[in-house]
């Protein structure tokens, strides 16, 4: 399929990659946010997993339907959907994004609720509100057949343990739902004979599709789930947060290491860059807030929340642009070894 981009003649164009997190994915729609109110940025493709899919779905169609400024509205609607969703929920309505999204219960009740019976037990109907929110949002069909930008978005194939990327006219809600299906609160997505679970378990986000697939060698990843902290976890909730934050980045950092294979045999002039492909890495992160936040809040789909992450998110790609808007199509703006390996 021939490139795509969503771009005007001045704009410099990268590829998106964008992490799955739950309601941290606020910070991302933030990220997005700036990127397109700046102006000076053009969107190839997006590569994600999980709520990463959504930004991405929601993204795409408002690029298709109304340009910049109807994707920024129609990321604005999504999340405040988000946030009107709790209230259909039964219980507390801010328990809702779980490890990715959790709409029935709070942490400690999921938890409890997830180790003795499973979603097929407690959720036997499979209610979702997000389904009913991107469907009432995203035109699919048209995404389909005429999408701004390319999608790339990962889910976890239950069966074979291997990585599922949903692309053209593989984008359907369905794909969106698997990209982030927390196996422990909701049952398996099933498309086309097979199962699917959450997209960030094999690749959060995944880059590989960007660097076959699209022209343009910058990929500009939003994380929201830190790579680093500082105190060692001792208490069992402590802990298993960073096992859930090191097991969603593995992925990643094994891709990462991959390309900084590549790239220091291109710049010793070991192996022609004709044949392999340089690629630009940068980064946007909100890394000190992130670790302040913890897992838990990724429960939180609260209006002031979600506002408060966005607003972070704006601010950090505002920065990102003013210190490296030049580096876009001449180098990585990040250390790859530094940060990832």
């Amino acid at each position: 399929m021939a490139p795509r981009a969503s771009k005007t003649p001045k704009q410099k164009i990268i590829n998106l990659a964008l992490q799955g997190g739950g309601a941290h994915g606020a910070f991302t729609w933030g990220v997005l946010d700036g990127l397109l109110e700046d102006g000076r940025i053009g969107f190839e493709a997006a590569t994600s997993a999980s709520a990463g899919s959504m930004n991405a779905v929601v993204l795409a169609h408002g690029l298709t339907t109304g340009g910049s400024d109807g994707a920024r509205q129609a990321l604005h609607d999504f999340w405040e959907r988000v946030s009107g969703a709790s209230s259909l929920m039964p219980g507390r309505g801010d328990a809702f994004l779980g490890m990715d999204w959790a709409p029935f219960f709070t942490e400690v009740v999921m938890d409890t609720v997830s180790r003795m019976s499973s979603p097929y037990q407690f959720n036997p109907l499979n209610f979702n509100p997000l389904r009913k929110v991107l469907e009432d949002l995203v035109d699919f069909e048209r995404i389909q057949q005429e999408c701004a930008i390319n999608l790339y978005l990962s889910a976890t194939n239950v069966r074979t343990g291997k990585i599922k990327i949903f692309q053209d006219e593989e984008v359907t809600l369905d794909a969106v739902m698997a990209s982030g299906c927390l196996p422990q609160v909701f049952q398996a997505v099933e498309i086309e004979g097979e199962a699917y679970w959450d997209g960030g378990y094999m690749g959060n986000p995944p880059i590989y599709p960007v660097i076959y697939h699209c022209k343009s060698s910058d990929i500009l990843i939003v994380h929201i789930n830190p790579l680093e902290r500082d105190e060692i976890p001792k208490d069992p909730s402590s802990i298993m947060d960073r096992v859930n934050e090191i097991s969603f980045n593995s992925s990643l950092m094994r891709e990462m290491r991959a390309i900084a294979f590549v790239t220091d045999l291109i710049e010793r002039k070991q192996i022609k860059e004709r044949r392999v492909r340089k690629m630009h890495i940068h980064a946007v992160e909100g890394e000190n807030l992130m670790r302040t936040l913890g897992v838990a809040s990724k429960l939180n789909p609260e209006w002031s929340f979600l506002k408060k992450l966005r607003d972070e998110g704006a601010a950090a790609a505002r920065s990102w642009l003013n210190k490296h808007y030049a580096d876009i199509g001449k180098r990585s703006s990040v250390d790859i070894r530094a940060k990832y390996l």
